[in-house]
């Protein structure tokens, strides 16, 4: 038995929460866990407090927060997954000869941990280390849209949370919009901005998958609108899906 027993629930209780799908109730979770609601409530409230958790009021749900989120990113930089996604995006480069970057949710933020510039490309400002605000990139689209609905409305609350980078849409970002834009992500398959980040470039995206089918990451290629047509975009976001396939295939089995 441990001798930090909050410490340990508090870790039990953020390994539950990573383990489902979507917020669940604090009544679901002292069940599982056979823990006291007492309890659950107290430790819930610190980890809410601190980032860790975050609380969908109306709801009565609790998911995991932006700081669980900042950790989790810190471990796909360190793991193996970015050495192993680094020798497959060098390879798709050569291959297709357009820029790849892999990239990991951050809060609201992507956060980019590997970036391959092929030769003769124009430079991008998705640089390693660089954040983005998530809706605005195919990255983020592509890790959001497999995200549950109640953790997508927990990070973007409502219109002040959707920050701009001078992008040329039109139209303001608003929950609504983003639903929208996700549901399109999900039909299709994989994500695509254009012109979002920066003008005349555009970015197709799909998402790695760990071994519990979570969006660990996203996998892009980033081109010239002026070489690149939309036409083209299927089958640059194939090439991304057989290398996202095998990267997850080899987190599975380690």
């Amino acid at each position: 038995m441990s001798k930090v027993p909050a410490a340990a629930n508090t870790l039990r209780i953020l390994r539950h929460l990573a383990s489902r799908r979507g917020p669940v109730s604090a009544m679901s979770i002292a069940t599982a866990l056979d823990l006291p609601r007492s309890s659950v409530y107290h430790l819930l409230a610190v980890m809410t407090e601190a980032g860790f958790v975050v609380h969908l009021e109306e709801e009565r749900l609790y998911g995991i927060g932006p700081a669980a989120s900042e950790l989790s990113s810190a471990y796909v930089r360190q793991a193996p997954l970015a050495r192993l996604a680094g020798t497959a995006l060098a390879g798709l480069v050569d291959a297709v000869g357009e820029s790849a970057h892999m990239s990991v949710l951050h809060g609201r933020d992507v956060l980019y941990v590997i970036e391959m510039r092929a030769a003769g490309r124009p430079v991008l400002v998705s640089d390693v280390g660089v954040r983005l605000p998530a809706h605005l990139t195919a990255s983020g689209r592509a890790i959001l849209a497999d995200l549950a609905a109640a953790q997508v409305r927990a990070l973007f609350p409502g219109r002040e949370a959707f920050a701009d980078v001078g992008g040329t849409s039109p139209e303001p970002w608003t929950p609504t919009r983003l639903r929208a834009e996700l549901r399109a992500v999900r039909a299709r398959g994989w994500a695509v901005e254009s012109g979002d980040v920066t003008p005349g470039l555009s970015s197709v995206a799909v998402p790695v998958h760990d071994h519990l089918g979570w969006p660990v990451a996203a996998l892009a290629l980033t081109f010239e609108d002026r070489r690149v047509g939309a036409d083209e975009h299927p089958r640059l976001a194939a090439e991304l899906a057989e290398v996202a396939a095998r990267l997850a295939a080899r987190l599975r089995t380690g």
